[in-house]
């Protein structure tokens, strides 16, 4: 059956946070979310998510974008499946994002556009995700850790979390060595019995800085250190730090393409392979990416940050992938995250449990929402 887009709708929400989420590059003062609902002629639906959490109103800029250029194009085709419609848009749009040098956001508006379209067929097949998209059993929980800690409140973060069910945690860093090495050694000193610790440096060091950081708090027993050095960094100086590191190195969400992704993998410097389906790729990506990543012997480790959407999303394509990973669940401050996403599932004993209904498994709740609702935008394809 092929798809027919009738009506899309996209829904910018904002929400202002009291702690804002603290990285090498910035600082995510307020919460941003853009969702998409996709709805075809018999009237079956389906959500998106489109990334734009970084900078803080790249939001309004996507949205824009996704109204005047994505929607036209979007409606005006036909698709066999939702793979065939990324495919088709994505070379659609290629011109046009070279032309306005936005390869990003033209990619990250087909990610979101892609998922609503993947969600809408299991709708329509009655069928979860993750059993649409595997032939085989697919396990109803995901292994998950706490994401996005500040170093200065991590220690009453991984608290708060630890007794809210997570066993995993994972803290930034790229502050300064002292802070670092304080924050870490702390953090790793108070570890209970099978829990994990992780960094996130967010790129933050140059290669000269990484030498001396890396092998620094590997020396901690940490699982992986996320992102040391650019992610377009030569694979020479990914080597070097591979080679340097205890502990596996992370990576993947700011890499885009599947000839990029192919490299990653097959040059073996990342034990953790980290895409970001929403950035580049939507499902149809990041389930290519992670079955090829979980196959060649690596963890497949999706990132997200964002409301509960993509986090389901990231959660459902993890579980068809199988293999060994981790969901990242953002645990900062975000009122969008679970209201956009109901029921929304949560972690017990370091699991994040998968709902049975069909799609995701979840609807945003739109009238809880409503005070956060910055603008809607609603398109129809011609009669």
């Amino acid at each position: 059956m092929s798809i027919n887009i009738a009506r899309i709708e996209a829904f910018l929400f904002r929400a202002e946070v009291s702690e804002p989420v603290k990285t090498s590059f910035g600082s995510i003062p307020r919460r941003s979310v853009l969702l998409i609902r996709v709805e075809d002629r018999d009237g079956v639906h389906g959500w998106g998510e489109i990334w734009c959490n970084f900078p803080p109103f790249s939001a309004d800029n996507k949205i824009r974008l996704f109204e005047t250029v994505i929607c036209p194009a979007a409606l005006s085709g036909s698709y066999v499946d939702p793979a065939d419609a990324w495919h088709t848009l994505t070379v659609r749009t290629h011109r046009w994002a070279i032309q306005g040098a936005e390869p990003g956001p033209f990619a990250a508006c087909l990610g979101g556009l892609d998922l609503a379209l993947w969600d809408l067929t299991a709708r329509r097949e009655k069928k979860t995700l993750r059993s649409l998209l595997s032939s085989g059993q697919t396990s109803s929980t995901v292994g998950a850790y706490a994401s996005g800690l500040n170093p200065d409140t991590a220690c009453e973060t991984v608290a708060r979390c630890r007794e809210a069910g997570f066993r995993a945690f994972k803290v930034k860093v790229a502050f300064g060595a002292e802070m670092d090495s304080r924050v870490v050694s702390t953090l790793a000193r108070d570890l209970r019995p099978g829990e994990r610790l992780m960094v996130d440096a967010n790129q933050g060091w140059d290669l000269s800085e990484a030498r001396r950081s890396v092998p620094r708090l590997g020396a901690f027993g940490l699982e992986w250190i996320e992102e040391p050095i650019p992610a377009d960094r030569p694979q020479s100086e990914w080597a070097e730090l591979a080679l340097l590191s205890p502990v596996p190195l992370a990576g993947g969400e700011n890499v885009m393409g599947y000839d990029a992704f192919a490299t990653l993998i097959n040059n073996g410097h990342h034990g953790i392979v980290q895409p970001d389906m929403l950035k580049w790729g939507g499902v149809t990506g990041a389930f290519a990416v992670g079955r090829r990543a979980v196959a060649s012997g690596r963890s497949y480790c999706p990132h997200w940050l964002g409301s509960g959407i993509g986090l389901l999303a990231a959660a459902q394509v993890l579980s068809a992938v199988g293999g060994p990973g981790m969901l990242e669940h953002d645990v900062m401050e975000n009122p969008l995250r679970e209201a956009l996403a109901q029921p929304f599932p949560r972690v017990k004993d370091g699991v994040f449990p998968l709902p049975e209904a069909p799609g995701l498994g979840v609807e945003p709740d739109l009238k809880a929402s409503a005070d956060w609702l910055v603008t809607r935008a609603e398109y129809r394809a011609s009669k």
